[in-house]
């Protein structure tokens, strides 16, 4: 990779900020294209960010260029786009007027639909799939602290671009069935909802057998709707997709030591859509659960969970009160699921 030329971080939100101020923290040019809330956070403090491991770094803001003007996108090597699904054709067409044609862009973002709209907005350009399998937490004060374990995924090019943009304490990995591993990824990412409806930290959610059962049921519907299309997922962690639900039904005890060996989470890590909720933006679920139930209409399947909680989602983002703190129960209620 050029490093006479920046990385540009296209929609700088928690992703794009931590990717970008390790990027930058380890000596690559970083530019962020951002929103003017984040640009007065860094300005004002510089771009922290730290990690469950313990590690911490800040740039200071003179190291960094960061606007909401997308020219400063004009002499980048590598485009990392980083908004939600909602925002990807606007930030396509930021790329397409501002980004050399030479650049790459890169897709670190949740869905599986992304890279083919990029691909159909940005024709002739090198787009490629990736997956960003940890969450990370915006804590105010221009810091965003990742919360979870994981190396972020990209799809394999000939130019061997994940190992030359790794650097330490941001491993990229390169894959040659990305589309496997979006998928796999859409699926575990389910529990974004039901993690943003809880209102507890995710580790907490986790520890307890009955918020486990609903992830497994809901997992297992996601899991039935991608198969039917004939897709086989690649889990983003350890562990096969197809093992994830009868895994997540087990004793607490048996549970916990699985996950410790597995996955890092901090005992405050939550969810982008429990961010999104309280932060009063809109989510992300018709890109997660949507997606779901799409193809169980096309399918003719049975997907009576997810729409049970894209119904609840829809009406937390009406009720603009951040999360409503529901139960399991609750969030059960209404869908005809086994209740165990």
């Amino acid at each position: 990779m050029n490093q006479d030329r920046p990385i540009g971080i296209a929609g700088a939100g928690s992703i794009g900020c931590f990717v970008g101020g390790t990027l930058a923290a380890a000596g690559r040019r970083v530019v962020l294209l951002a929103r003017p809330r984040l640009i007065q956070e860094i300005a004002g403090n510089g771009l922290r960010v730290s990690s469950f491991d313990g590690s911490e770094r800040t740039v200071s803001a003179d190291r960094l260029i960061v606007s909401d003007d997308p020219s400063i996108l004009s002499d980048v090597q590598t485009v990392l786009v980083t908004v939600k699904s909602a925002d990807t054709a606007a930030m396509a067409d930021a790329i397409a007027r501002h980004a050399p044609g030479d650049a790459a862009v890169i897709s670190l973002q949740n869905g599986v639909g992304n890279v083919p709209l990029l691909r159909d907005l940005l024709p002739g350009r090198r787009v490629l799939g990736g997956m960003v399998p940890f969450n990370v937490v915006a804590l105010g004060d221009g810091r965003f602290h990742r919360s979870t374990s994981g190396d972020i995924v990209i799809a394999q090019d000939d130019a061997g671009t994940a190992a030359r943009l790794s650097v330490p304490g941001l491993a990229i990995k390169s894959t040659g069935n990305i589309d496997g591993v979006q998928w796999g990824k859409l699926v575990v990412n389910l529990n974004n909802a039901l993690n943003a409806l809880s209102n507890i930290p995710l580790r907490q959610q986790l520890a307890q057998r009955g918020w486990r059962r609903l992830l497994a049921d809901q997992m297992a519907e996601g899991l039935a709707a991608v198969r039917a299309e004939g897709i086989a997922p690649v889990s983003p962690t350890p562990l096969p997709s197809n093992w994830m639900p009868p895994l997540l039904r087990l004793p607490d005890a048996l549970f916990d030591m699985l996950l410790g060996r597995t996955m890092k989470i901090d005992p405050e890590a939550r969810s982008s859509m429990w961010e999104d909720l309280q932060r009063g933006r809109r989510t992300e679920i018709d890109y997660l659960q949507g997606v779901i139930t799409a193809i169980a209409d096309r399918r003719g399947l049975e997907a009576p969970l997810s729409r049970r909680v894209i119904a609840l989602i829809r009406k937390a983002e009406a009720d603009g009160k951040g999360s409503p703190g529901l139960t399991p129960e609750q969030i059960r209620d209404g869908s005809d699921h086994e209740r165990r």
